[in-house]
């Protein structure tokens, strides 16, 4: 598979979501269609942080707003196609409980984000060993 595609609309979207969320993690979906070539993005819907505690540095996705997403992408065609957060003064790597939490066949896009603005963004799959292997995003007009 050749990557994550990506409206440069819908990644500033996402970016600005990121921003107003900072210095917590902030989470959500991702909804598309996937083919033999990519992991075409759509939409991108945001999620509620049930880890309170350490939502600085942690996110669980709430269940009934991950259903919701599905529920709303299958109205319109579509399907998850992968998750969303941001890593507040960190890397966009995934951690070892990223990793833990992932599921395989998803992407995973993690963006750095600082009080200036985001830093970065990156996206990742499992492989079969379970480990995170970077996928190439690439971004077009709307």
């Amino acid at each position: 598979m050749a990557g994550l595609r990506i409206p440069k609309e819908v990644l500033g979207s996402l970016k600005s979501i990121v921003m107003a969320g900072y210095p917590y993690e902030v989470c959500g979906l991702m909804t598309g269609k996937v083919t033999k070539d990519a992991v075409n993005v759509c939409r991108v819907m945001t999620a509620r942080n049930l880890n309170t505690e350490r939502a600085y540095d942690r996110y669980e996705l709430a269940p009934d707003d991950m259903l919701s997403a599905d529920q709303e992408a299958k109205r319109r065609g579509l399907e998850i196609v992968g998750i969303w957060h941001s890593h507040p003064e960190h890397p966009a790597q995934p951690s070892e409980t990223d990793r833990t939490l992932a599921w395989e066949g998803w992407s995973y896009v993690i963006l750095s984000v600082t009080r200036e603005g985001v830093a970065d963004v990156r996206s990742w799959r499992l492989n079969g060993k379970r480990q995170f292997v970077e996928e190439g995003i690439e971004t077009w007009p709307t």
